[in-house]
């Protein structure tokens, strides 16, 4: 079990995909990469905080059908010294071409199965990876 601060900061990302690589971004003015999403405005629900946050960034849409919980997970935030993050990580679908916007400077896809070559957000390396690569491991 993971300890986190008494006020953690609470976001919805999304874990997308495609042929075994896992998108991610970086935020301009940052070093670590990290699922796309952001923080949920005051009594915004998961799924309508994670589209608006995907139009915001990625200026595409969030197939909103697609969406499924992968969990919710807790690590020391990547771009705020001293504080948690609680991510509730939903797996799903876009629609449209991907373009980096707002705070966003850069995207990667991350091949699931190799070692990363960008610096990660520890939520990712912790928590959402090791999830990701046992959803996706062949049943033995």
């Amino acid at each position: 079990m993971i300890s986190i601060a008494a006020d953690p900061i609470r976001v919805v990302t999304l874990a997308l995909v495609r042929e075994g690589r896992l998108l991610t971004v970086r935020k301009r003015g940052t070093q670590h990469f990290m699922l796309p999403g952001g923080k949920p405005e005051a009594g915004e629900a998961d799924s309508d905080g994670l589209i608006r946050e995907i139009a915001e960034e990625l200026s595409c849409a969030l197939e909103s059908a697609s969406l499924v919980l992968l969990g919710e997970f807790a690590a020391s935030a990547a771009n705020e010294p001293g504080r948690d993050v609680l991510a509730r990580v939903h797996l799903g679908e876009l629609s449209g071409d991907i373009s980096l916007a707002a705070e966003i400077e850069a995207l990667h896809w991350l091949d699931l199965d190799k070692t990363s070559p960008v610096l990660l957000a520890p939520l990712l390396v912790t928590q959402v990876l090791p999830a990701l690569r046992r959803m996706t491991a062949p049943a033995s």
